[in-house]
């Protein structure tokens, strides 16, 4: 068996034949810090899968000899290019062949899997007889293919429902969640559960020995793939699917489940046809490939956060809303936090909303205690002297931030750094008597804290790099993405968001339905409405955001905006323009024959796009591609448009302009163009 090695150079994969007989494969990428499944990596594995199968050893073993984890998935800047050349069915085809040539091997096969298995790395995993997977909490195992707009195609989908059951497979294939290894266990995809350190040994004695599944599981699997349950279940999974993603937008979990449907009692080269067509026609929609473009943008994002930030101890002052959910946050990250406020009555409901949080997020009850602990009440504020970073989270009101800013630095350490979360107030406004202004910045999170993925680190011409680089380390701690912008009014997100909820309320204000408006919105992929947002931020946060905005942008406030009544401040008073019941808004009826008008999705929407045009002209943002990764994790802008900018360039930035145009000669001045709409970068082709 060794020789059938001989004369091979291998960059990827290193066989070796162990006493027993059994052959382990590990998996280093040359040149990568983690496992993707390149074509390289692929070609090498055929190559070592047919010499192996010309003299099969007692078993085969495969494992990743990387720190980082097993397999991370495909490589999809390959992916890419390979949709750009028009190739991806060769390359789908490539990694059907190869799997099936292991899952062919007249052998025992073991996937060995400790760290994170995704994607093809899963599918690979799949194409074992068995797997076992350590029991560390790095090891998560998962197909998130959906979540790039296609779905797996190296024969995931063609593998799992046979091995788990369809009811198990499609689920976790439709939401794209992973597995810890017990979970992973629970539905069958993996055999054995061990630690760590004996992966490996497991893994060769489950080769040599093998071992027999639960009836009850083969018996799951079998049931549910005939064509009669697939006819009762598919219908089923399309309507759940429904509720939370619309066919025209995602067509990816509808492709899955009719491919699933049609397909999945047929033999394995027939299920593996019907995966590739499917897949190869998703890889060309828009959707694939602007969700794709959305996964490079976030790992341009989690590359901002490098190195150790300096950070262990944070205060918070302001334990509001967002005060409160920011100090709660990160204390469950691991970050020892100090809360403070005026009166310990105001304080108490945020403890109270951090102890929920842990208990939601932190299942196991036993550590619990330790994560509550982090967080401490801190009414004198004594917690300012040792605090690493400061964040301020107090009303929209400069004076009175600077009034604390006074109060606060003299007790900080000299390396500490102080923030603000403010959502609007040029840092300009807020440096004045700042003694160390070099590491004052802003640091805007979004709520609900706990859902939104972005913070904002927002600049002024004092600011340090080392600052941005700290605080950019911090949110990557927090498990943020960090986006670095201009102090200007408003920032990105606020900027960008408040034409659109300004518009919503006028159109409200002229009478047009709540849900009428909210619907619209929703049907142009946002993740709510404009009216339940405004709602859901707070009249009284809007309101102080349209103050400093709206001058800014020679926008006029509806009266709506204008008086906030004190107990009607939207879902956190239960009443704002809709009432609010657990949560939830009430939506009002709407006539049945009400027609909404022909222009109100422009009308909603072209304001947002027409001010992210003047933020990317005004150099709010770095690039275009920062400013479309801001706009959609700050605000759910329809992740399957890419982003605005994405989306100008999709639809014509000159149809655009007219269509402001219309609006301008329609409902006035405010929807005139802003400056930026020359911008070459506008007119570069979809890709």
């Amino acid at each position: 068996m060794l020789s059938s090695f001989d004369g091979l150079r291998f960059s990827h994969w290193h066989p070796e034949i162990r006493d027993d007989g059994v052959v382990v494969l590990s998996l280093d990428r040359q040149d990568s810090s983690v496992n993707a499944m390149s074509q390289d990596v692929l070609l090498e594995l055929g190559d070592l899968l047919e010499r192996i199968a010309m003299d099969p050893p007692k078993g085969v073993v495969i494992q990743s000899i990387k720190k980082a984890g097993f397999i991370a998935g495909a490589d999809l800047k390959e992916f890419q290019e390979f949709d750009r050349r028009g190739t991806v069915n060769d390359a789908i085809r490539r990694g059907q062949s190869t799997y099936q040539k292991l899952a062919e091997l007249p052998c025992p096969t073991v996937a060995a899997i400790h760290g994170h298995c995704l994607g093809g790395g899963t599918e690979l995993a799949l194409a074992c007889r068995y797997r076992v997977a350590s029991n560390d909490s790095s090891t998560r195992i998962g197909l998130p293919e959906t979540q790039l707009g296609i779905f797996p195609g190296w024969g995931g989908s063609a593998r799992l429902p046979q091995l788990v059951g369809a009811p198990a497979a499609m689920d976790m294939m439709l939401t794209g969640r992973t597995l810890s290894a017990s979970a992973a266990r629970g539905i069958g995809l993996v055999d054995k559960v061990v630690a760590p350190a004996v992966v490996l040994d497991t893994a060769v004695a489950l080769a040599l020995s093998g071992t027999t599944r639960p009836f009850k599981q083969r018996a799951t699997a079998w049931a549910t793939n005939t064509w009669l349950a697939r006819q009762l279940l598919a219908p089923q999974m399309v309507k759940q699917v429904a509720r939370k993603a619309k066919k025209d937008q995602y067509p990816a979990p509808y492709a899955l489940i009719s491919t699933w449907q049609r397909s999945g009692g047929k033999p394995v080269q027939a299920r593996l046809d019907a995966e590739r067509r499917a897949v190869v026609k998703l890889a060309s929609t828009p959707t694939a490939r602007n969700l794709i473009r959305i996964f490079f943008l976030t790992e341009r994002l989690k590359g901002l956060g490098g190195g150790d930030s300096g950070i262990r101890h944070v205060h918070v002052v302001g334990a509001g809303v967002m005060g409160g959910d920011i100090a709660a946050w990160a204390a469950y990250k691991g970050f020892d936090v100090t809360l403070q406020d005026r009166e310990q009555r105001f304080i108490d409901p945020a403890m109270e909303r951090a102890q929920a949080l842990f208990a939601k997020k932190v299942r196991d009850e036993s550590k619990r205690p330790a994560v509550a602990a982090r967080l401490r009440a801190d009414l004198e504020g004594n917690g300012v002297a040792q605090a690493d970073l400061v964040i301020e989270a107090i009303i929209e009101n400069p004076e009175a931030k600077r009034a604390l800013y006074q109060t606060l630095e003299p007790k900080m350490k000299l390396d500490a750094l102080l923030t603000t979360n403010t959502s609007s107030i040029p840092l300009v406004e807020l440096r004045d008597h700042i003694q160390r202004p070099a590491q004052f910045a802003g640091l805007h999170y979004f709520n609900p804290v706990a859902q939104m993925p972005l913070v904002e680190i927002i600049h002024h011409d004092g600011m340090a790099a080392e600052t941005e680089r700290r605080l950019a380390a911090f949110c990557k701690a927090l498990g943020k993405f960090p986006v670095p912008v201009a102090g200007t009014p408003g920032f990105l997100v606020n900027r960008v968001l408040f034409p659109y909820m300004l518009e919503a309320a006028t159109a409200y204000a002229e009478g047009i339905p709540g849900p009428v408006i909210d619907k619209a919105a929703v049907k142009f992929g946002m993740p709510m409405g404009p009216i339940e947002l405004i709602d859901t931020v707070g009249l009284d946060v809007a309101a102080g955001v349209g103050k400093e905005l709206a001058p800014f942008l020679g926008l006029q406030i509806p009266a709506a905006l204008q008086t906030v009544e004190p107990d009607k401040r939207g879902k956190k008073d239960g009443q704002g323009i809709y009432t609010w019941e657990n949560g939830r808004a009430k939506k009002p009826d709407v006539a049945r024959d009400y027609q909404a008008p022909a222009d109100l999705e422009d009308r909603l929407i072209l304001p947002l796009l027409n001010e992210a045009v003047a933020c990317l002209h005004e150099g709010v943002v770095a690039d275009a591609d920062l400013l479309d990764a801001g706009v959609i994790f700050g605000t759910g802008f329809a992740p399957f448009r890419g982003g605005p900018i994405q989306h100008i360039r999709a639809v014509g930035a000159d149809a655009l302009v007219e269509r402001l145009k219309a609006l301008q000669q329609r409902h006035g001045d405010r929807f005139a163009p802003r400056p930026g709409w020359d911008n070459p970068l506008l007119r570069e082709p979809v890709v």
